[in-house]
């Protein structure tokens, strides 16, 4: 009985000391997995390089290839959280949005000033639920799907897409409904509905009757990832989870029946084998008639992935996890040589290049670490557990960079080919974590965040975020590290060489960086105050308003980065709300840069706020609306909700017109 109970405390020291390495990789798609928009890209690089110039990526030279790399992947560890599954990548890009510029022709007839979607980059435009060409209002209320499910099955989204006459606000009225709901992109006469597992390219020549021109279907294993629209083009990206017994060719999708095929040569991987159960596929596609341009595929995990894009390239991240079992090697060897005996360090060094899977070596790590533990007696074990809990506590700290990866792969648009692949430690939030500028891409992750109420050790799986800063190669060439220990990063904006991150736990440090200089970043400013701020956006050069929330409540805030060594909060709003659409998507915030004022949505009505000076004052409050989105159209403002469009003249803020659906 004795033996037993010893036994069980061994494997329970050894799954302690796993614990600590890997415990934030269980909660890590819990923490993360909020609603996260999936892309990266870069700014500006002058040049296109054929795939065969990137020396750490090559393509498959046929089917035999794919299948012998997978074999090779399935040895690397995968980790207890770093997976996303198809489900959870859906529901991140029902979540994502954009407007169209309108004509010479349209401008003659219609507004002077038409307000976009609120997107990372200008001209770039991103799905969302609302678009407008300045003449009509294209809304999917996506509060109105429903959803069926079935086993193996995608789910099913029914509802319609409503196509409003909206200017002169007047004759403000329902065109139109199309039996098709999802994200929008708008480009000239083309409306492009993302349903669940359907593309359609409608033409909305006549508003009154649309037209539906052509339609993708996304194939069984596969899904969106995210989407742009870029001089109307649309940049789709997918991906299709890996048949291991017949890897290639892949059909992420098929136009008009006819299946669309990806053939094993054209699909690329790292020389060094990393987690692969997923093919992303990089694809252009014509608005006008859904045909499939050109396309990038290549294998990654389907782990956490963003999409960001630039005016001259794609980055496409993807997460996975270290080497478990060579982490655990190093650790006994360099800091428990003197309790540890040198046989077990012996076993362990072959099993780090034995051709097994992970979970076949952390069985051996289990079964030769008990020997171990069973041959000491009672009072040695109890010395060697708390030893090995302080040593592996440290060294943890010093070493969880190398436990989660985010592997980046930067596809120039020139000649849409592959023109560098690389990596760098943790997790990044969202697709405001990168950003490009003068050739270098910037990226703020997370490494190490551990879930609220979980662990072995409290406080031994500190948590702490980076910044790293690129070449063109996509090689790390500057950072700062160690921000906000045992925080994690809530949002983060770069503007040209400067950069913005908020960390929270519990205080909001709102962090400025000076990225000028590349190879030696800096954190120049830190200030300090209550609740935290999900999402940033600058309103001049100097200032950054930042909405969150503290005490459970909406919180907004404006700070000044005149000084980047002194930033302050110059003021603060809290709603009496609990939740706005912008902590989930930043495409529910809009910007009014002539009359200074800025909407946001809450969960009882619309707020539009003034932002003149250093002052926040809310200067209107709708309450009668489920307020979803808000546009402008010359000196109108239409606050758009689930059931209805109220619109008010911003010159006196006084209702013009209301339309209920």
């Amino acid at each position: 009985m004795k033996k037993q109970i010893d036994t069980k405390n061994g494997i329970c020291l050894l799954i302690i000391l796993a614990s600590i390495v890997i415990g934030y990789t269980i909660c890590a798609c819990r923490f993360f997995y909020v609603p996260i928009p999936r892309i990266i890209c870069c700014e500006r690089f002058n040049r296109s390089v054929s795939v065969s110039e990137v020396n750490d990526i090559k393509n498959f030279s046929d089917e035999e290839d794919f299948k012998n790399y997978l074999k090779e992947a399935e040895t690397i560890f995968y980790g207890l959280g770093t997976g996303g599954g198809l489900s959870q990548t859906r529901d991140v890009f029902m979540e994502s949005a954009v407007s169209a510029p309108m004509t010479t022709e349209e401008k003659s007839i219609g507004p002077e000033r038409v307000s976009e979607t609120n997107v990372q980059i200008a001209g770039i435009d991103e799905p969302d639920i609302v678009k407008t060409d300045g003449k009509e209002i294209y809304f999917s209320p996506t509060e109105n799907y429903y959803w069926r499910w079935s086993w193996g099955a995608i789910p099913e989204i029914k509802g319609e897409t409503k196509v409003i006459k909206a200017f002169p606000p007047a004759d403000l009225a329902v065109e139109s409904e199309i039996d098709k709901t999802g994200k929008l992109l708008l480009t000239e006469n083309i409306l492009i509905i993302f349903s669940t597992d359907r593309i359609y390219g409608y033409s909305i020549i006549d508003p009154k009757s649309p037209q539906e021109e052509w339609t993708i279907e996304i194939k069984n294993r596969s899904l969106i990832t995210d989407a742009r629209l870029y001089e109307n083009k649309i940049y789709l990206v997918t991906q299709t989870t890996i048949d291991a017994f017949r890897p290639c060719p892949i059909e992420p999708l098929s136009l008009g029946g006819v299946p669309f095929k990806i053939d094993c040569t054209d699909i690329y991987h790292p020389v060094t084998p990393i987690q692969t159960d997923v093919t992303y596929n990089v694809l252009i596609v014509d608005p006008y008639s859904g045909e499939i341009e050109k396309t990038i595929s290549f294998v990654g995990s389907s782990g956490q992935s963003i999409v960001y894009m630039s005016k001259n390239g794609i980055y496409v991240t993807y997460s996975y996890s270290g080497d478990f079992i060579k982490f655990y090697f190093n650790f006994f060897k360099e800091k428990c040589l003197d309790i540890i005996p040198g046989w077990f360090i012996e076993k362990i060094d072959k099993l780090v290049d034995y051709d097994l899977s992970e979970s076949a070596k952390i069985t051996e790590l289990q079964v030769n670490f008990q020997k171990y533990y069973n041959s000491l007696s009672n009072d040695e074990r109890l010395r060697v557990e708390n030893e090995l809990n302080n040593r592996m506590a440290d060294y943890y700290r010093e070493n969880k960079r190398e436990l989660e990866k985010t592997g980046i792969i930067k596809i120039g648009l020139i000649n849409f080919s592959i023109v560098a692949s690389g990596n760098v430690p943790g997790r990044p939030l969202n697709q405001f974590s990168l950003d490009e500028y003068q050739d270098r891409l910037r990226i703020a992750i997370t490494v190490g965040e551990s879930f609220f109420g979980f662990g072995f050790i409290g406080s031994t799986r500190q948590s702490a975020n980076d910044v790293y800063i690129l070449d063109r190669d996509l090689k790390i060439i500057g950072s700062i590290k160690d921000l906000g220990l045992e925080e994690r990063i809530y949002s983060a904006r770069f503007v040209e060489d400067k950069g913005y991150l908020v960390t929270f736990r519990q205080i909001d440090p709102f962090y400025v960086l000076d990225l000028s200089d590349s190879k030696n970043p800096e954190l120049k400013g830190e200030l300090k105050i209550p609740g935290y701020s999900s999402y940033l956006h600058p309103i001049t050069k100097d200032k950054i308003l930042g909405i969150g929330k503290e005490d459970s409540q909406v919180k907004v805030s404006l700070f000044s980065v005149e000084d980047p060594t002194r930033p302050l909060e110059l003021a603060k709003y809290n709603l009496n709300e609990y939740w706005s659409d912008i902590l989930n998507t930043h495409h529910a915030f809009l910007l009014d840069i002539k009359h200074q004022i800025f909407f946001l949505p809450g969960s009882k009505g619309g707020y539009i706020f003034s932002c003149e000076g250093k002052q926040l004052k809310l200067i209107k409050a709708i309450g009668d609306i489920r307020a979803k989105r808000a546009i402008y159209l010359d000196d109108y403002l239409y606050i758009i909700g689930e059931d209805k469009i109220i619109v008010l003249n911003e010159i006196n803020w006084e209702e013009v017109n209301e339309l209920e659906f």
